[in-house]
């Protein structure tokens, strides 16, 4: 028996320490950045509740959609500093991988991270959704296969597969 659709707002309010936490993790330090890890939930929630009947079967489905969106705002705070030419102090964040690390070091990083995803999402659209669950959502490998319904070992290799791929695109 599947249980009844949620609406984002109960969602929301249910996971919002853990987007918080999300947040922190790809802003790394509060402190000096132009955009604040509260600020970022808040405004995924905001965005979020501009979308007339949003609603999901299951909490990943809602990560998967937090993670996109969360994706999208980074994105555009970089193309506001670029387009500012505001330069600032960037804080480091790093893309988690088991041996490999990918860093976003200023405005141009983050765009150029961008391309490569959206390169990578043309080439293989499920490894695409495999980076966002995991960098943008914060979830594990087995929550990954889980919110996508596969098996651990497929999810293991779309994440070599993308690791490889953004590490060649970003080189």
């Amino acid at each position: 028996m599947t249980s009844p659709a949620r609406s984002a707002d109960a969602l929301f309010t249910e996971v919002y320490e853990r987007l918080k936490a999300m947040a922190g993790k790809r802003l790394s330090s509060p402190s000096g950045h132009s955009l604040q890890t509260t600020a970022l939930v808040h405004e995924l929630y905001l965005r979020m509740q501009g979308v007339d009947g949003l609603a999901f079967d299951a909490p990943e489905q809602f990560f998967a959609y937090a993670a996109r969106a969360m994706r999208h705002l980074l994105i555009d705070r970089a193309r506001d500093r670029m387009s500012q030419r505001a330069g600032g102090q960037w804080q480091s964040v790093t893309l988690s991988g088991i041996d490999e690390h990918v860093a976003i070091d200023s405005a141009e990083q983050a765009i150029a991270l961008e391309a490569a995803l959206a390169k990578l999402e043309a080439q293989d659209e499920r490894a695409a959704r495999v980076v966002e669950l995991l960098y943008f959502a914060g979830l594990t490998l087995e929550q990954v296969a889980e919110a996508l319904g596969l098996a651990r070992r497929t999810i293991d290799r779309d994440w070599r597969f993308a690791r490889a791929f953004l590490g060649t695109e970003l080189a």
